[in-house]
This record gives C-alpha cells, structure tokens and sequence, in this order.
C-alpha cells in the first residue's frame, strides 16, 4: 500500500468499534464492524444486531463471524477488525460458496484455535486429532471426544475443588460443543475463539487470520475508494446526534 493509501487508510483505523448494535455512529465511530462497512460503502446506515440485518450484498457467514468476532473481542483487540471495513460489503457469493466459507470457518477453528485451549487442559492427544483433522466429520469426531473429555476432566476437578483446573477443563467442553455447532451456524465460530482466549495466548490473532482467509473464498468485495470511505466515515462521525 503506497504512502498516499496509507494516509486515507488511517482514519478508518481510528473509527472506535463497540459491542452490540448501535442505532447511530458517535463521535468516535462508536459502532460494531458491520455497521462501519455500511457507512464505508456508502449505504444507508441501519442498527446490525445479526448478520441478517446486513444488505443482501453482504456474505452472510463471514458477516456472522465478524459480528461475532466484535462482540466477543476485549476492547484492546476489537480493533484490529477495521482492517476488513472494505472488505464486507459486496462480498456475498451463491449458496454454495457462502456454504464453503461456513465449513471453513468451522474447520478452521477446530484446527487452530481449540488445540492450544486442549493442550492448556492437558489433553495433547485430541489437540493434535483436532489439528489435523482433514474435513468436517473427521474435525466432529475429535470435536465430540473434547467435549465429553472436557467434561469429565471438570466434574473430576469440582470434586476435588482443583478449580483453575476445572475452568480449564470446563472451557474445553463449552468451546467444543461451539465448534460442534460452528458447522450450522458461523458466529458460533466467534464462539470458539471466545472460549478459548482467556486459556490460549495468541487466540484472537488466529481468529482474524481465519476470518481474512475466509474473505478471500469466493466472490471478492469490489474496491472501494479510501478518500471516500474516509470521507463518509469523518462525515457519519460529525454529525450531530440526536
């Protein structure tokens, strides 16, 4: 990116994302990363508070994992997700793409975000079945076998009051069953970094590299100008509300 992208680029960084959904940008931005990616591209601003509230031209699964990715993230990490405003709206692709992007998703955080949350709870031989788990039923079987095991392990430690253990172990059980669910449902896949963050240095990195990988499947979001996506942004911001 030359220096002159890199100068319009900046303001969009500095547009302040919240959890939940907002009915207007504030001063700061003061919105979730979906609602930016509206007034970015220029479309009418709405309040998002699920991937079905976005336009028809926003990719569904990739939008419910950014939704869910914003509300999870502590505020110190959120931001990093601006560096997708552009790259939502216009995204959305057949049914048979937005149907690999879920499975990816999926898969994906099985991969490489619960393994090191499985590793944490001492359970090194489902971290490497998750992590190389080749396709979805090969990912569920491990993914099914981490959450009994989680399970057990915590009910064990309760009753011998080992609770940092049990947290641990508890967590693996919740953000496997999460994973489980992933397949259907993409936030659910916000889920499992969620989960695993507070065990597992690192998490919330992977999950945007997951999410920028999961935008380059299919149909690309057409480029948007960075003068006039600022120019919206600043314009959104100045505004007096209401």
């Amino acid at each position: 990116m030359s220096d002159h992208a890199l100068d319009a680029f900046a303001p969009l960084l500095n547009w302040r994302l919240l959890k939940g959904s907002h009915a207007f940008p504030g001063p700061d931005g003061g919105t979730c990363i979906n609602e930016a990616a509206l007034v970015a591209a220029g479309l009418p601003y709405r309040a998002i508070t699920a991937s079905e509230d976005c336009p028809p031209c926003f990719s569904r699964p990739l939008a419910a994992y950014a939704l869910g990715l914003n509300d999870a993230m502590p505020e110190a990490e959120r931001q990093g997700l601006m560096a997708f405003v552009l790259r939502l709206s216009g995204s959305a692709d057949t049914s048979e793409v937005e149907a690999d992007r879920t499975a990816f998703l999926a898969l994906e955080s099985a991969r490489r975000i619960l393994p090191p949350l499985l590793d944490a709870a001492g359970l090194p031989a489902l971290a490497a079945r998750c992590e190389t788990a080749s396709d979805a039923p090969g990912a569920m079987v491990a993914l099914r076998a981490a959450e009994m095991q989680g399970g057990a392990l915590a009910h064990a430690a309760a009753c011998r009051h080992a609770w940092v253990v049990g947290a641990r172990a508890s967590a693996v059980s919740r953000t496997a069953t999460a994973a489980l669910r992933a397949f259907a449902d993409p936030r659910c896949a916000a889920e499992v970094a969620e989960g695993a963050a507070p065990f597992a240095e690192g998490t919330w990195r992977t999950a945007l590299r997951i999410l920028d990988e999961a935008l380059r499947i299919g149909r690309q979001a057409p480029e948007i100008d960075l003068l006039s996506a600022r120019t919206r942004l600043e314009t959104a911001r100045a505004k007096v509300q209401p």
